[in-house]
């Protein structure tokens, strides 16, 4: 996108946002409407990494993936038979890419002429001591909000220079699905986009160091891992990589885990292993920004670096690396970079979901982290095959974990795979910010066959017998 309206002079701005994403969209609106004159610099595709080859491609591709497991599935009913296939790869493909266009120019570009205040100009951006530089251009401002956003990582596996490989941006716009595909990394790039070339007629194996899903719960790992498995992917958790190659049409990966000396062959290869801040070349080390040990800008709750007219928000920071928490701090940065920093970032009641299937979703601290917190903790376990919803649906895939403080019962974290996990999480979400007990969870009302009641088992389960309770009892 071109500037909409040319650089001004020195000193006209009260705020600069550079990074034309969520986070740098939602910081120049949020100054704007106090009154702010913002000039909000984008370098690249604007919308950033969510609407342009993130969430929103992944997501729909996601989806179709599920409407052919969907009518594949269908035998688990008693005189169903279900198939369904990829007839038109391109069709399907072009599909997302209209959704990305129309949603980049709606949520984005179409809401600058809104805007009166806010000049949008495009070039790489440099931190100077008295504004920015971009391209060649001086342009003087009060404060600064850094919102870069993130970018894939390669690991240091032997070998890796000389294999060609996907990033999570090129396994989505590729113009035809593989035979075979590797995908290193079981985070959640790596099993959501894992699950849907799988879905879509893929072999694929996912190796990975550790487990599926590391941050979650390990119950919640290990019940995927069995989904995913069910479904016939390939895991090889637990891996010590020890080289890879390229091999005629094939990548080759040899590594070992517990069970021995394995060789992954497959057509493609995806990366998986993580995100890294957008900190190079923006002058930060002459300025006084420190930068965190993955490359993150260092902020404090106010979302203020070490250079006190510098503030960040988003990837960027390196932390909680989902859009709606980008969007939220750089509402925040925004506000305590025009009224003396009067807002503090409060991440405790964060949600987080995987979009596999069953869905994995979480809020507040898992088991460990609670105790190691300090906490008695105690929790509360619920198969799906306790939740009338996923009996109907005969779909017991899934767990509900919950975490408490044993002394004073407050719920501290909520933890779900499920089918329907995603849209159950917020319950919890408002139960653990507003410090309900597991008993008041348990003996709040909610409507029969639905996943979400399942916290209300869940709940119940901490003191009772939920097999001893007949439907609906409370």
């Amino acid at each position: 996108m071109s500037d909409c309206c040319p650089p001004s002079k020195s000193g006209d701005y009260d705020l600069v946002v550079i990074g034309a994403g969520s986070a740098g969209f939602s910081a120049a609106i949020t100054a704007a409407e106090d009154g702010a004159r913002v000039a909000l610099i984008g370098h690249g595709m604007i919308g950033g990494t969510c609407v342009n080859v993130g969430c929103v491609p992944s997501k729909t591709m996601i989806r179709a993936a599920e409407a052919l497991h969907g009518a594949r599935a269908a035998s688990r009913f008693p005189g169903l038979t279900g198939e369904a296939h990829v007839a038109d790869w391109r069709s399907l493909a072009a599909a997302k890419d209209d959704l990305v266009t129309t949603l980049r120019q709606k949520k984005y570009i179409d809401l600058l002429p809104g805007y009166e205040s806010v000049t949008y100009l495009e070039g790489e951006a440099r931190l100077t001591d008295g504004g920015v530089v971009v391209n060649g251009s001086a342009i003087g401002a009060g404060k600064a909000i850094i919102t870069s956003g993130s970018s894939s990582t390669v690991p240091p596996i032997p070998g890796i220079e000389n294999v060609p490989h996907l990033d999570s941006t090129q396994a989505l716009a590729l113009e035809a699905a593989p035979q075979s595909l590797l995908v290193i990394g079981g985070g959640v790039i790596g099993c959501e986009l894992g699950q849907m070339f799988a879905r879509l007629g893929v072999k694929v194996t996912i190796c990975c160091r550790s487990r599926l899903l590391p941050e979650m719960e390990p119950e919640i790992s290990d019940a995927l891992q069995a989904a995913l498995q069910d479904e016939g992917i390939t895991i090889c958790a637990g891996a010590g990589y020890q080289k890879i190659e390229h091999a005629g049409n094939h990548v080759k990966l040899y590594c070992e885990n517990k069970d021995g000396e394995h060789i992954i062959e497959a057509e493609k290869l995806l990366l998986a292993t993580g995100r890294k801040p957008n900190t190079a070349n923006l002058g930060l080390e002459d300025i006084g920004v420190e930068l965190l040990r993955n490359g993150g800008v260092r902020v404090d709750e106010r979302m203020q670096s070490t250079n006190p007219n510098i503030y960040a928000a988003g990837d960027v920071t390196g932390t909680d690396m989902f859009v709606y928490m980008a969007a939220y701090g750089a509402k925040l940065a925004a506000k305590n970079a025009l009224n003396s920093n009067s807002f503090s970032y409060d991440n405790s009641a964060m949600p987080s979901v995987v979009f596999t299937d069953p869905q994995a979703a979480s809020v507040g601290l898992t088991e460990g982290a609670a105790a190691a917190a300090g906490f008695e903790v105690k929790t509360s376990l619920l198969g799906l095959e306790h939740v009338p919803r996923a009996l109907a649906a005969r779909d017991t895939r899934g767990l509900i974990k919950l975490v408490a403080d044993e002394k004073t019962d407050r719920l501290l974290g909520a933890h779900i795979l499920a089918p329907e996990g995603a849209d159950s999480i917020q319950t919890a979400v408002l139960a653990i910010k507003f410090g309900m007990t597991a008993r008041e969870l348990g003996e709040t009302i909610f409507p029969y066959l639905t996943t979400v009641e399942g916290l209300k088992l869940a709940a119940q389960s901490f003191g009772k017998d939920v097999n001893k309770l007949s439907c609906c009892a409370g």
